[in-house]
């Protein structure tokens, strides 16, 4: 009987050494290399749109103005055909241009945003997306601008100040 276990053990132990010899079937191979990192400011006009209801930051590729009411003409646009087919969206009218953009009266830094229509009439995700929006684009504007609130007037009143709610 002791025989037959120590057999047996032999035989289970030379089986495990065989598998784990054997591996999990994948060859080695060499280091896979990448493309170098993107270096220097990025080429266009941040905005943001929705992703399943979520703030999203994407990029623009365009050459005109960058400035704050530039990128908000082109949020006012909407998606384009690309970006649509990946699922993004926006609550921000077609009607919200044109707009200006300037500095608040209040603290420094404060941009005011004038637009058209109804300010207390824009959803929440459009209000969002105005702002940062707005802030991304002034940053990117100028590194010394710090925007960290903006009003948004219009044809109603005033709606904010308000931070951007992504950081």
């Amino acid at each position: 009987m002791t025989g037959r276990r120590t057999g047996r053990a032999l035989l289970a132990s030379g089986l495990l050494l065989t598998l784990l010899a054997a591996g999990c079937g994948v060859r080695p191979s060499a280091v896979i290399t990448g493309r170098p990192p993107i270096s220097g400011p990025a080429q266009g006009t941040w905005v943001y749109l929705l992703a399943q209801g979520e703030l999203v930051l994407v990029l623009r590729p365009v050459t005109t103005d960058p400035s704050p009411a530039a990128a908000l003409s082109l949020l006012a646009a909407g998606p384009q055909e690309n970006e649509r087919a990946q699922g993004f969206t926006s609550d921000v009218p077609a009607g919200l241009d044109p707009v200006t953009v300037t500095a608040g009266a209040g603290r420094s830094g404060d941009l005011t945003v004038r637009v058209n229509i109804a300010a207390q009439a824009l959803s929440a995700h459009a209000a969002d997306q105005i702002i940062c929006t707005t802030v991304a684009a002034a940053a990117q504007v100028s590194a010394a601008n710090t925007a960290t609130t903006v009003t948004i007037v219009g044809s109603d009143g005033a709606r904010g100040p308000r931070a951007c709610p992504i950081r």
